[in-house]
């Protein structure tokens, strides 16, 4: 099939097949994301229609792989378009040096970006942070669908081991016994008297910022980034740091997000009195967000499919695809491990020809997680059962693959408490969700 067959395939399943408002001046340079409207998962459904209806198809692995933007990227992609023969040379000179001065920095959970973008303020090492990321709490309902956020989900851990680590206090200033525009009120008194060391946190509800980029595009989508007051009255400074995004915004715009019933939640620091971190502290944070023996995430996307397949609990398998819509947003916090490998191995002077086949399997977990979510989507859409045995298949080994790293992460860190000359760590049994 040639490009313009698989461009003019694309056009049609959005059109036909997913009901798309947004194809005025569609072209292979429309951006999938903020041209299209389509998040990660719609571009998981549109490759999935493009299977099934067109039989154009693409490596799974290769998905997951390959940065897609543009109509034009994903024509590529499925075209099969060879990489050139320099890629290895170019992927071996762009493999992260471990002891550099400047490392990659990951952004995978905005409450935790927010906190370390005072810390890297404060010229300090942030990624200590990242330890409690890999597992971060998240939550399956009642009707089994996985949830990044819910009402029941609190970052109190978080903010009590950033005191306890940086000895920086967070307080949380929303109030959830006030009405709405009382809160709103309070964001606004904060925002106007904030100091240049403070930073004022906000959940909000980013789909309710159509004019942000955003390449999740859940509705709803609670989402955590800091204000600032601009020289305009009437616009704000953001600063969102696990988008790398920094800019103004009409200050009406914002509160109408904030207002939003699904969102509710806020944050104040200084960073003035940040210290560096105990080392026994970071132990015993380590230990804390630890879990040795269970990988929750993987554990409870079987435990899902497990239930649609089976019809239990009065939920079908059609409605599989929309139990697994936040995995997304949940998988790329898998991406933390690679600052808790950094961590140590820079703390322990180990080589950085060791670090980097770790990295290695850290991102084929990242990526595998994606992948493994297309399978999901094509059982949830084709109710072809035979498609039952890849996706347990995939679990197994993305789940063997994520227990070897964790196996090899407690190594370096028992490692790192003798160099540090620690008691020995012991570590405790913890489930997702209970802190």
């Amino acid at each position: 099939m040639t490009r313009q067959e698989i461009t003019a395939a694309i056009r049609q399943v959005l059109d036909e097949r997913m009901n798309s408002r947004h194809l005025d001046g569609f072209s292979p340079q429309s951006r999938l994301n903020s041209d299209l409207y389509l998040d990660s998962v719609l571009v998981l459904d549109l490759l999935l229609h493009l299977e099934l209806d067109h039989g154009i198809a693409a490596p799974e692995e290769a998905i997951a792989a390959t940065a897609i933007e543009t109509v034009n990227d994903l024509v590529e992609l499925l075209a099969g378009a060879s990489h050139s023969s320099g890629a290895g040379d170019t992927a071996a000179a762009d493999a992260p040096n471990v002891h550099a001065d400047v490392y990659p920095d990951i952004k995978v959970h905005c409450v935790v970006s927010c906190l370390c973008d005072a810390v890297k303020a404060a010229g300090l090492d942030h990624r200590p942070l990242y330890f409690g990321i890999w597992d971060a709490d998240f939550a399956v309902s009642d009707k089994f669908q996985l949830r990044y956020h819910t009402d029941q989900i609190s970052h109190g851990f978080f903010c009590h081991w950033f005191e306890r680590l940086y000895g920086v206090r967070v307080t949380e200033w929303y109030d959830h016994s006030a009405t709405k525009q009382a809160n709103l009120d309070r964001l606004v008194s904060l925002v106007t008297a904030r100091q240049p060391t403070e930073s004022v946190m906000v959940m909000l509800d980013m789909f309710h910022l159509p004019e942000r980029e955003n390449k999740f595009n859940q509705n709803p989508f609670p989402h955590y980034l800091m204000l600032e007051t601009a020289a305009d009255p009437d616009t704000w400074q953001v600063r969102d740091p696990d988008f790398r995004w920094e800019g103004p915004i009409a200050k009406d715009r914002i509160l109408n997000a904030v207002a939003q019933p699904s969102v509710a939640g806020g944050y104040i620091f200084d960073r003035r009195a940040m210290r560096l971190p105990a080392t026994v502290d970071i132990g015993d944070y380590f230990l804390a967000c630890f879990v040795s023996d269970d990988n929750p995430l993987i554990r409870s996307i079987r435990e899902i499919v497990d239930t649609h397949l089976e019809s239990r609990n009065g939920v079908r398998l059609q409605a599989l695809g929309d139990a697994m819509r936040e995995l997304p947003v949940l998988s790329i916090r898998k991406w933390a491990y690679e600052h808790g490998f950094a961590f140590f191995w820079r703390e322990l002077k180990l080589p950085n020809d060791t670090f980097l086949p770790w990295c290695d399997r850290i991102e084929e977990l990242a990526l595998g997680l994606p992948a493994l979510h297309l399978k999901i989507l094509r059982l949830a859409q084709t109710a072809d059962r035979t498609c039952a045995a890849d996706i347990y298949q995939t679990l197994g080994r993305l789940g063997a693959l994520e227990t070897a790293i964790k196996a090899k992460l407690h190594e370096v860190f028992v490692a790192w408490c003798a160099h540090q000359r620690l008691p020995q760590a012991t570590l405790r049994k913890r489930r997702v969700g209970v802190r």
